[in-house]
């Protein structure tokens, strides 16, 4: 709002006595009695260094002997204002608009009341006469429907200020606000459209109406959007949205690969359209293997990205298919790249290992992951299975009955503990304990069932 430029005009503009005689005829001046001009110069002087009772006294005095003098009756409100005395600063300057209803800074002054007083209703009708003067305190009304939550009413003032006066940072963050809340955004979507319509080759509107489309989760739209801003704006980094689809169902890998990187590398771009993109050529590398080292170009772009491990969802991805060697390179990448301790993505990493036969790596790994989650049952399991695997029995034996004693209302883990340890027995050369464990873990078995 213009709150703090209000004051300054009121108090330090308008205080000086060229100022408010200048919002009078010059007949009307040079008519004046010199007692009148005299108390009404005392009144400045007086409100000049804070002694607003003593200007108010003077005002009175001029008010006396000239009743119908608005200037008086505008000074003499901005004085009670000053003092706080609201009441009295919004009757006189009612007063100043019944005499001089033309004046803009009179009805500032009622605003001036209305706005610090809290009487939002009052502030609101007040501004909508200041509009008649001066439609930039449209910005003022914007601000007053927000506090008062008209944002309705705000939303259709906002998107006239931005037609006329261009946007502004203000007004831009309002409607990020208003639109937080789905029941505004078709107002919006029309809005934009025909803000389309208008003006073709304005970028931003495309842009806004991609990123409500993809919210909502309507990517077709958004897509559709996309196409016809690289159709009109063909240099737009967003145009590169569409152009990257359109070469990837082409079969234009190089073209794609591109337009790709073009996204994943702009500022401007969202982080959910650009987690869609490289998405789709995930898909599409996967058919396509032999553009892996673009793939993995793609991923660096979401290195110091706080919402999503993009490494750890490809591993996730191929884990998924079966395809544990390339899951096992990117939660080997996750993990370098993030934190090397984080439990689920250690787990699964394990669990990739086991899967490939990889018994070494995922032996060692483990094992140090004993000694960060040492109450975690999981990873004296992985210890011991690779141990067994690389026919280090003893140590198999040690490290599962340490994790055994973890286990707590897991038969399947528990009956898998059982079955290890009867393989390390097994290798161990001891057939008795061997035929216990694997007793055990088929009796957890059947009461898992």
């Amino acid at each position: 709002m213009k709150k703090g430029i209000l004051v300054i005009l009121f108090f330090v503009l308008l205080g000086s006595s060229n100022s408010v005689l200048a919002q009078t005829e010059p007949e009307d001046i040079a008519m004046v009695p010199d007692e009148y001009q005299d108390a009404f110069y005392e009144s400045l002087k007086q409100k000049g260094i804070e002694n607003y009772d003593k200007a108010i006294v003077s005002l009175e005095k001029c008010i006396k002997l000239k009743p119908n003098d608005d200037v008086a009756y505008f000074e003499l409100g901005k004085n009670y204002l000053l003092l706080r005395e609201y009441q009295n600063a919004n009757t006189a300057f009612e007063k100043a608009t019944q005499l001089n209803p033309k004046n803009k800074w009179y009805w500032l002054g009622i605003y001036d009341v209305s706005y610090e007083t809290k009487n939002y209703p009052l502030a609101i009708e007040t501004i909508q006469k200041i509009i008649v003067f001066d439609e930039e305190y449209k910005d003022d009304l914007i601000s007053l429907y927000m506090i008062t939550n008209q944002f309705d009413k705000a939303l259709v003032a906002i998107n006239e200020m931005n037609d006329k006066f261009g946007k502004s940072e203000d007004r831009d963050r309002y409607k990020m606000q208003i639109l937080s809340q789905g029941k505004y955004q078709n107002a919006e979507i029309s809005n934009l459209i025909d803000q389309i319509k208008k003006d073709p080759k304005e970028e931003s509107n495309y842009i806004n109406l991609i990123f409500l489309y993809s919210k909502s989760d309507e990517n077709d739209k958004a897509l559709e959007v996309a196409k016809q801003l690289a159709k009109e704006v063909p240099n737009s980094e967003w145009a590169q949205v569409s152009l990257f689809k359109t070469y990837l169902d082409a079969n234009q890998a190089d073209k794609a690969i591109k337009s790709m990187n073009i996204i994943l590398g702009s500022s401007k771009i969202d982080s959910k359209i650009k987690h869609r993109t490289l998405n789709e050529f995930l898909i599409y590398t996967d058919k396509n293997p032999q553009y892996a080292p673009d793939l993995e170009k793609a991923i660096s772009y979401f290195d110091n990205d706080p919402n999503v491990d993009v490494a750890k969802e490809i591993g996730k991805f191929y884990h998924s298919k079966g395809q544990f060697e390339n899951a096992i390179k990117y939660y080997e990448k996750d993990l370098e790249a993030n934190s090397d301790t984080d439990r689920e993505t250690n787990l699964l990493l394990l669990e990739a290992y086991t899967k490939a036969k990889q018994f070494e790596p995922m032996t060692k790994r483990a094992m140090n992951m004993i000694e960060i989650y040492p109450s975690q049952p999981q990873f004296y399991y992985y210890a011991g299975l690779g141990s067994n695997q690389l026919k280090q029995f003893k140590n198999a034996k040690t490290v599962l009955e340490m994790g055994l004693d973890y286990v707590v209302d897991d038969k399947t883990l528990e009956s898998n503990f059982n079955i290890q340890l009867g393989e390390a027995y097994n290798g161990l050369g001891d057939a008795k304990k061997k035929e216990e464990y694997f007793l055990k873990a088929s009796e957890l078995l059947k009461q898992k069932k």
